[in-house]
């Protein structure tokens, strides 16, 4: 995908659809709608996943919690949503092999009161996912248990109970969805702000787009627009009605990552209580441990950093299980995430929150849809376009494809295509097994650019090659140190360390494919340093 081509095509284009924001919700949208036969234009002000998509525990999961929540508040919404949850994870399993798998979750327990409590709840998590339920849940007894994840403590162990979730690259898995929806037609573009909404005769007809790369504006028409720009939804909702009702609100997620040795490489752990009530997940991620998250309230702000009492948050509740130390010097990385929580403005009782997504449509015809997860983008995005097909009297030239559309990457993946990787492009084991995961069946074109100059890893002790800031830039849409470093290789997110120190090369690399002066070098290595530090 040629970014340069997509904003082109904006500029000179009228459609049916406009979507705004360019998170798993709004891609989906995209993909969606394009893939109906629809005329469709997405737009992200920053990068595909910037916000709160490239930000999650890296789950694709039902939701033992909200399993939990719904048996004991008897609340029909939560129940309905994990079982949605449930069937979306065998369908982003399916449709992305190279960005999921199945992982099997280990639930300590030193009290064997407990065993039948969370073995109800999870035959019940199984049952609810039917033919689409990964594997069986089963108790293990503590031999097991400490087999499975050997750093718990020893000490009072009386078994586990072992349930099946999946795991993922989010932001690559974003990446790979707006680049499906492009590949079906839609045109979609990241760092393309709106700054306001157009209406005819009071209704919604189009947007003025500013590129915020080149600050360059220009008006767009469209039959419907919709707003997906999760924690900003209600920004969006005031550029149409200034005394628009607020129907958002935030918390925060924050998770650390230690290294690998801190965790089985193909093992989880639930924490299934902390001192508040909250649970923790503890997992094997991109050859590191990612321990989160945190749920705390938070003010809404496109780059929230991680606080230091919610990371000795996370670091004291691994003291209470794990058999071995860890400390503040352990963690390689940290960051946080905004979770948007929606309360529908036309419903009754508007203090009701919700993880559930809720679609509204403005009296000028703006249509939003807020909340919900990232394991259920896909219904989201469903529900999303029949909606805007009634609303804007649309006429798809077939109905939704995307339970069995595979995405970017996915159609010729195969798990053994580590080997040829290495054998045909002569790379090390660890690259070639990164770049077939991460790529699926694109990752040769990342490697014909590693042996033609460009195989430099970023950083010495991680896969990540120079490869991929060029690919990223040519057929990625990536534009900045941000885009390369936290999206589509994902260092920024692992190592905060070795990031810095590639900063300056991947500076140089992006000079060269985008012709940045001095001045433009300069702003945006010091951006980059800003950012990640």
């Amino acid at each position: 995908m040629n970014r340069e081509e997509q904003v082109a095509k904006l500029k000179s284009n009228s459609f049916d659809m406009l979507v705004i924001g360019g998170g798993a919700t709004g891609a989906g949208i995209a993909l969606d709608a394009a893939s109906r036969g629809l005329k469709v234009a997405m737009v992200e002000r920053d990068d595909f996943s910037a916000g709160t998509s490239s930000r999650s525990t890296k789950l694709i999961h039902g939701g033992v919690r909200y399993l939990e929540q719904a048996v004991k508040r008897l609340d029909r919404s939560q129940f309905n949503l994990v079982r949605d949850a449930l069937k979306e994870r065998a369908v982003l399993i399916k449709i992305a092999p190279h960005l999921s798998k199945p992982l099997p979750i280990v639930t300590p327990l030193y009290n064997l009161l407990e065993v039948p409590y969370f073995m109800t709840g999870l035959k019940l998590y199984d049952a609810l996912a039917g033919k689409a339920n990964l594997r069986p849940s089963r108790f293990v007894d503590a031999k097991e248990a400490l087999n499975r994840f050997p750093m718990l403590k020893a000490e009072g162990l009386r078994g586990g109970v072992i349930y099946y979730d999946g795991q993922f690259d989010d932001a690559r898995m974003n990446v790979a969805i707006a680049l499906t929806a492009a590949k079906n037609g839609a045109t979609v573009a990241n760092h393309v702000e709106v700054t306001a909404l157009k209406k005819t005769d009071g209704k919604i007809s189009g947007a003025v787009l500013r590129d915020t790369l080149s600050d360059e504006s220009w008006e767009l028409s469209a039959k419907v627009v919709i707003n997906a720009t999760g924690p900003f939804t209600d920004e969006i909702r005031h550029l149409d009605d200034p005394n628009a009702t607020k129907m958002l609100t935030a918390s925060s997620g924050v998770h650390i990552i230690l290294d690998e040795r801190f965790s089985p490489p193909e093992t989880g752990l639930l924490i299934p209580q902390t001192e508040d009530g909250r649970v923790l997940f503890l997992l094997p991620w991109l050859g590191h441990t990612l321990v989160g998250t945190t749920d705390n309230p938070a003010p809404i702000e496109a780059h929230p950093k991680a606080q230091e009492e919610d990371i000795e948050y996370i670091l004291r509740h691994l003291h209470k299980y794990f058999s071995v130390p860890v400390s503040r010097g352990d963690v390689l990385a940290a960051w946080s995430g905004l979770r948007p929580l929606v309360s529908d403005p036309h419903a009754a009782d508007t203090a009701k929150l919700s993880r559930d997504h809720v679609i509204n449509i403005s009296d000028s015809g703006l249509l939003t849809i807020a909340g919900g997860k990232w394991t259920t983008y896909r219904k989201m995005a469903l529900d999303a376009v029949d909606h805007a097909i009634e609303l804007g009297k649309l006429n798809p030239e077939r109905g939704c494809q995307t339970e069995n559309l595979m995405l970017i990457g996915a159609e010729n993946y195969s798990p053994t295509g580590t080997g040829r990787l290495q054998e045909d492009y002569l790379l090390d084991l660890d690259v070639a097994s990164y770049l077939n995961r991460a790529y699926g069946d694109q990752a040769e074109q990342v490697a014909q650019f590693a042996i033609s100059g460009y195989g430099a890893r970023l950083a010495p002790e991680h896969p990540y090659l120079e490869a991929e800031v060029v690919y990223g830039v040519q057929s990625e849409g990536a534009r900045t140190v941000e885009d390369i470093l936290a999206r589509r290789a994902r260092l920024g997110f692992l190592d905060r360390e070795a990031t810095l120190k590639a900063i300056l090369r991947v500076v140089e690399l992006l000079t060269e494919e985008l012709n940045w002066d001095k001045e433009k070098c300069a702003e945006e290595q010091r951006r980059a340093i800003e950012y990640f530090s």
